[in-house]
């Protein structure tokens, strides 16, 4: 469904301006190659977090404290 509604939109900005649509298609993948790393660096921090938490939690968890809700 997410392509379809970018299809339209990008077939809308051809109608538009093409120029810009066609800009568009071409720098989209260069866009997405400089977005790669820093979606790698956000999954590691949120990796370390996740650990940092499981190990904080350890001790409470080993005495049989629930969290509540």
């Amino acid at each position: 469904m997410r392509f379809f509604i970018g299809l339209v939109a990008w077939c809308i900005l051809f109608v538009l301006s093409w120029p810009l649509a066609v800009a568009v298609l071409v720098l989209y993948p260069v866009i997405w190659l400089i977005c790669l790393p820093l979606r790698l660096i956000g999954i590691t921090v949120r990796a370390v977090f996740a650990l940092l938490k499981a190990i904080l939690f350890l001790p409470a968890r080993l005495l049989g404290v629930r969290p509540k809700g």
